[in-house]
């Protein structure tokens, strides 16, 4: 029976155990990324201490005005980079769905180390590495989002390696995919709700993911207002909260990169009572994963078989992002379709 709920699996015998231990771990992973392609993690290694400081500090930011958050204000059509109101953004667009804005604001940042080198800088890689917009308050938000940003670099290359293995593949098949990213990273706020919401509109729509993986972590997991997934049984579920854990889900890359054989599941984030939303306000920290711009996302040599060819058009990865960023930042009304 696949499973219903997403599983919490402890990681941590893969950094520390042996040959078998990493196998295990993996099984484990593969079910998940089979049956619901969301799963929570502990013994990821993540310092709880780095966390609190990012909320902390995002707290401070949000809490600014709206004309100074305004100065660094995200730039339609570019790759996310600054600050994002209210409202301005419909990550249900992405699947070209109608919907009102999304109750959430953000801040975000892409690669903070960009080399000066040809590959970085061609027009190939369009707004790939592009210059990150940085508020002059709080003092200390640049260098705490850079080293969050560093430690989640790292842990996507490991789960990558568990991904491997859960695919029966060496374990390194996908570094040299992935060792110039195009990842994101974006602290979201979900304010409190003291006006009702629009006739469908969500603190996130309903969407898949775009990438190969998505490393989230709440500062408030059990306050009303939460993160759902729709399941195979068509129900929407909440995703557990475990204390010190993380949120992982599959992208539409790893999807395509199994010929369908993991799903890329769709979740939304779901407005609190009415009668809970004066004192709902959280915020979560999410690390958008994703592979090198010029990686050609195109089924894996053992996802495919004479009666099961690939499924999906080869293509890559910067082409596909940059196609849903702009249908999420710039919904076009006569693009819209039933996609149910």
């Amino acid at each position: 029976m696949p499973l219903l709920t997403v599983p919490v699996i402890d990681i941590g015998p893969y950094f520390r155990g042996g040959e078998a231990a990493k196998r295990e771990v993996a099984r484990e992973v593969n079910r998940a990324c089979e049956e619901i392609g969301f799963l929570v993690i502990n013994g990821h290694g993540v310092d709880a201490r780095l966390s609190e400081r990012m909320f902390a500090t995002s707290r401070e930011f949000f809490d600014l005005s709206l004309e100074e958050k305004l100065r660094i204000e995200q730039r339609l059509n570019d790759a996310p980079r600054g600050f994002s109101p209210i409202a301005a953004e419909g990550v249900a667009y992405s699947l070209l769905k109608r919907a009102p804005g999304d109750l959430k604001e953000s801040l975000s940042i892409g690669q903070v180390a960009v080399p000066d080198d040809d590959y970085y800088r061609n027009p190939a890689a369009g707004s790939s590495f592009a210059e990150n917009r940085w508020p002059e308050r709080p003092r200390e938000l640049k260098a705490l989002y850079t080293e969050y940003f560093r430690v989640m670099e790292r842990l996507a290359v490991s789960l990558m390696r568990i991904f491997a293995l859960a695919l029966e593949l060496p374990e390194t098949y996908f570094d040299r995919k992935i060792d110039r990213h195009i990842s994101g990273f974006r602290v979201i706020n979900y304010p409190d709700q003291p006006v009702e919401p629009l006739p469908g509109q969500l603190r996130a729509g309903e969407h898949s993911d775009y990438g190969t993986l998505t490393i989230l972590r709440h500062d408030n997991p059990d306050r009303a207002g939460g993160l759902q997934v729709f399941t195979r049984a068509k129900e929407w579920v909440d995703v557990p909260v475990v204390a010190g854990s993380l949120v992982i889900n599959l992208g539409d890359m790893m999807q395509r990169w199994t010929n369908d054989r993991w799903v890329s599941t769709m979740h939304r984030v779901v407005n609190p009572p009415r009668d809970q939303a004066l004192a709902s306000r959280r915020m979560s920290m999410v690390f958008f994963h994703a592979p090198n711009y010029d990686a050609i996302i195109e089924c894996l040599p053992n996802c495919s078989e004479a009666d099961n060819p690939p499924r999906h058009t080869a293509l890559t990865c910067g082409d596909y992002i940059r196609m849903k960023i702009s249908r999420q930042v710039n919904f076009e009304s006569g693009e819209a379709r039933d996609t149910n």
